[in-house]
């Protein structure tokens, strides 16, 4: 068989490419943990992965894939093939087209729900609420319940959710988690249980589940023996990329489906666990090889290919301070001069004018704008730089953007669609009636109470007397919606029928209506992918596109811009240059992220985050003072900040540290921030003797 496709993996990737493949397909291998240092091939590696499997005959049906998002999913489809065709020539298509268990946990979740909906007690007709949605919903319980009226304010929808989420992906008892992550709100433990038990009993009776609910019921759904040993057995091989980012519930459902390990590998990198904000823990990496008996194998990828030597060992020393992790030393064969440098700047303004100057320089040396990215810790950190960038007419796109769903237009046709596919979700109906003219909250409220009380709800809405000011555009609604139910209702052509009926609305509702019809469009061209009305509405909502409106100011794709971003959304990212904003204590760690061991370990690691994301050239910059809110323009309030704790003393020897501005004319001359230009120590003590 010819090896070819193996041959430009290095001597680990092509470890955790064959491990336990000999005998296959008769002989399927033990558990397998391939940590993946930053920029050490991790896709690549995991790709052929797969595509090996397959060249050695297993069956492509029987392999699971689970990634973090459905387009890393697609992506790495199409690797498996263009791998697999090397070998398998055309047959590869037909292979990895069979490869169809390829997606996020969320999505696998959806599909195997409505697979076991009826063993689970579960109607498999459906609908899958977004985030926006779900916390309307909590909203609705919230004022049923009488919460909203309190005399004491009582938590948001939004930290509702939050806190209902956190627990149920946790896994933490309720006051627990109280304690330790909203203690503002322990007081509310008893009324936030009433809250989430109605909250659930509503989702139930409405037939609709959220995000979270996906995997909740599957690790429901997987706790009875026989139900797991059904769906595990779905699959000879699991495979999980980024198994740094998983929850304890996430975890449970894979040890649920393969509690001995036989064909599972999850690849990931403890280092770059860092969004315990969505619940995902660190310890589901840390401990995998001893959730199985005998332990897990482990293959570790400590060959960098994307950053210079002096910077992997800047990062190297970084998170060797860490408590705990699994001991690799990233390398490399790129070998540079130029060390990351530490500029300290007097405040905020020289951080955001350093930053312009520099990015202009790198441009003028034939490095393009989006080839250059500047990093924070928060959203709001990059204020200052923002107003610089505008000021001197860089463009710019910080990334974090509104996506599809976020969309005031999007949201209403995907409301028609989901009321007409289930016209128990209340949250799409009372949307949906109040785009009429002449329907408020109140008679919204009443049509959607009479029509939960009909066995037949749709068939029941022809039948209940319109509100009284709604004129023939109730009818047309109504007819809409008997449409995109009859016979004749073709799917994709629904979504025409749709759009049609909503222009008009859309047109006295927005003022850039114009603008809006381009995403209504587009969000046709997208459901034309997709085979039915329910695949469509479910798979939006989990994984979203983003928007092409209400983005003002984003720049075309053809033009060069400057990238900003949170350290979070830049994780798989790479640019030849970095800027890191406020490494200092403060900022990283932030100030909130600063309470326990626990928190100061993600800190560090979302510093190596940032810095691992360097090509050939990184600039972390340390402002002295930060300014106070709440105070005149002409204010002083200020504070002092220091070098954040992670880059101690000990490992300066990794930086090129230098203030800025230079004091001198010729900026060819650079000070190093360890040679003083004057030693004022010294003059103060000569004053004396």
């Amino acid at each position: 068989m010819n090896a070819a496709y193996l041959e430009k993996l290095n001597v680990k990737q092509r470890l955790a490419v064959e491990y336990g493949t000999d005998l296959l397909p008769s002989t399927i291998g033990g558990p397998l943990l391939v940590i993946a240092g930053a920029g050490s091939g991790k896709t690549n590696t995991l790709a052929h992965r797969v595509a090996h499997l397959i060249v050695k005959g297993a069956d492509p049906r029987r392999i699971l894939l689970m990634t973090f998002s459905r387009r890393a999913a697609g992506e790495m489809a199409r690797r498996v093939e263009r791998i697999c065709a090397q070998v398998l020539g055309a047959d590869a298509a037909i292979m990895t087209d069979a490869l169809a268990w390829a997606g996020t946990f969320h999505g696998i979740g959806a599909r195997l729900l409505r697979d076991y909906a009826e063993q689970i007690g579960l109607n498999p007709e459906f609908t899958i609420h977004d985030r926006e949605d779900s916390a309307d919903l909590m909203n609705l319980v919230r004022h049923e319940l009488g919460f909203s009226k309190m005399e004491s304010r009582f938590p948001t929808k939004g930290t509702c959710l939050s806190i209902y989420s956190r627990a149920v992906n946790s896994e933490f008892p309720l006051d627990e988690l109280l304690r330790t992550s909203f203690p503002w709100v322990s007081a509310w433990e008893k009324q936030l249980r009433e809250l989430f038990g109605s909250y659930v009993e509503a989702k139930q009776s409405q037939n609709v589940l959220d995000y979270d609910d996906l995997l909740l019921y599957w690790a429901q759904t997987v706790n009875d023996p026989l139900l797991a040993g059904d769906i595990g057995g779905r699959w000879d091989h699991v495979l999980v990329d980024e198994y740094q980012d998983t929850n304890r519930l996430q975890s449970s459902i894979l040890l649920a489906l393969k509690p001995g390990g036989r064909g599972l590998t999850v690849v990931g990198d403890d280092a770059q666990s860092i969004y315990s904000f969505r619940a995902a823990t660190v310890r589901n990496i840390l401990d995998f090889p001893v959730a199985f008996s005998p332990p897990a194998d482990i293959i570790t990828l400590d060959r960098n290919y994307r950053s210079t030597q002096p910077i992997l060992a800047a990062a190297n020393g970084v998170i060797d301070l860490a408590r705990e992790r699994f001991t690799k030393n990233l390398w490399t064969e790129r070998e540079s001069s130029e060390r990351p440098r530490l500029v300290t700047v007097k405040d905020e303004t020289d951080q955001a004018r350093y930053i312009v100057e520099k990015v202009l320089e790198n441009r003028e040396s034939g490095t393009l704008l989006k080839q250059q990215a500047v990093l924070f810790r928060t959203s709001h950190h990059s204020g200052s730089l923002e107003v610089e960038l505008t000021r001197r007419n860089i463009p710019f796109v910080k990334f974090g953007g509104l996506k599809f769903l976020d969309s005031a237009h999007v949201k209403d046709i995907l409301a028609v669609l989901r009321f007409a596919q289930n016209p128990r979700d209340r949250v799409a109906g009372f949307r949906l009636m109040q785009l009429i003219p002449g329907v408020g909250p109140s008679s919204a409220q009443r049509v959607l109470d009479a029509m939960a009380e009909q066995p037949d709800p749709l068939e029941a809405l022809a039948d209940i007397s319109s509100p009284p000011r709604a004129g023939n555009d109730w009818t047309a609604l109504v007819d809409v919606l008997k449409a995109l139910n009859g016979r004749n209702a073709i799917w994709p052509a629904q979504i025409e029928l749709v759009r049609i009926w909503y222009e008009p609305h859309l047109d006295r509702i927005h003022e850039d209506a114009e603008v809006r019809k381009a995403d209504l469009l587009q969000l046709e061209q997208i459901a034309a992918g997709y085979p039915s009305r329910e695949r469509f509405l479910t798979e939006l909502t989990l994984d979203p596109p983003d928007a092409t409106s209400d983005q003002s100011g984003v720049p075309l794709l053809d033009e060069d811009y400057l990238i900003l971003s949170t350290i979070h959304s830049a994780k798989g990212q790479e640019w030849k240059s970095v800027f890191v904003l406020n490494a200092v204590d403060g900022c990283i760690p932030s100030d909130l992220g600063a309470g326990t061991s626990v928190e100061i370990e993600e800190e560090r690691r979302l510093l190596y985050v940032a810095m691992t994301r360097a090509r050939d050239s990184l600039h972390l910059v340390l402002p002295q003072r930060f300014f106070t809110h709440g105070q005149s323009v002409q204010g002083d309030r200020h504070v002092y900040a220091s070098r954040t704790r992670f880059i101690p003393a000990t490992l300066l020897q990794y930086f090129e540290s230098r203030p800025w501005p230079v004091l001198n004319g010729d900026r060819s001359e650079r000070l190093d921030g360890r040679d003083a230009r004057i030693d004022v120590g010294a003059k103060m003590r000569a004053m004396w003797r």
